[in-house]
């Protein structure tokens, strides 16, 4: 088991704004999930989170995410600076 870090923002459509997806990751799938930055509106949201766990959960937890239609793009350095 190899246990790592990963930053991912995730670009939800609105249909799925509503849903809950990060409660569901970190449920399925055994991973920490940590809120570093969010605006989340009717219409539409965006979350940067850093995941944490085993490597292989987090990366089955980030393709399950984005099989449902949540866009997921990586993010570099510490999204609180700046």
């Amino acid at each position: 088991m190899v246990m790592g870090k990963q930053r991912v923002k995730f670009t939800f459509p609105t249909d799925l704004v509503t849903q809950p997806i990060i409660y569901d990751l970190g449920r399925k799938f055994n991973v920490v999930t940590n809120i570093r930055r969010a605006d989340v509106r009717e219409e539409m949201g965006w979350v940067v989170l850093e995941l944490e766990g085993d490597d292989q959960e987090i990366q089955q937890g980030i393709d399950w995410v984005g099989s449902i239609g949540v866009r997921v793009d990586p993010v570099a350095g510490d999204v609180l600076e700046g």
